[in-house]
């Protein structure tokens, strides 16, 4: 069940944390991507947050989605959607997203599980 804390930045998360996925015995592989690498973060000027994906390393599925940014509790539902589908990180990191939006950053965090974002241009992918 997705869930939000509304302050500045907000709060997000759902799934399971990095530690509940090490107790529940999973080998876990993470991936955080901060603010200052998602495009729509950059054009607000306001570039204060992260997003923390947590997969299964053997499997590569979802497990977690943790996220701290302004409005991220429009972008939450999407992680859960994908956690729910038993989606892999690469298959979310194989979808188009709006560009120039918050929840882009859900892409590009699953593309940071392989490479660096940075290095991308605006709109590869």
């Amino acid at each position: 069940m997705p869930a939000v804390i509304f302050t500045d930045p907000q709060v997000a998360s759902v799934g399971l944390t990095e530690a509940q996925a090490r107790a529940a015995g999973f080998t876990v592989k993470t991936s955080v991507l901060t603010l200052d690498n998602v495009p729509r973060a950059l054009a607000a000027r306001d570039t204060r947050g992260l997003f923390k994906l947590i997969a299964d390393a053997k499997t590569k599925k979802l497990l977690g989605a943790h996220i701290l940014a302004p409005e991220d509790s429009d972008s939450i539902q999407t992680a859960a959607i994908a956690i729910k589908m038993g989606m892999t990180y690469e298959e979310l990191a194989s979808m188009i997203f709006p560009y120039l939006t918050t929840v882009e950053g859900l892409k590009l965090a699953a593309q940071t599980f392989d490479m660096d974002v940075s290095k991308l241009s605006c709109c590869a992918g």
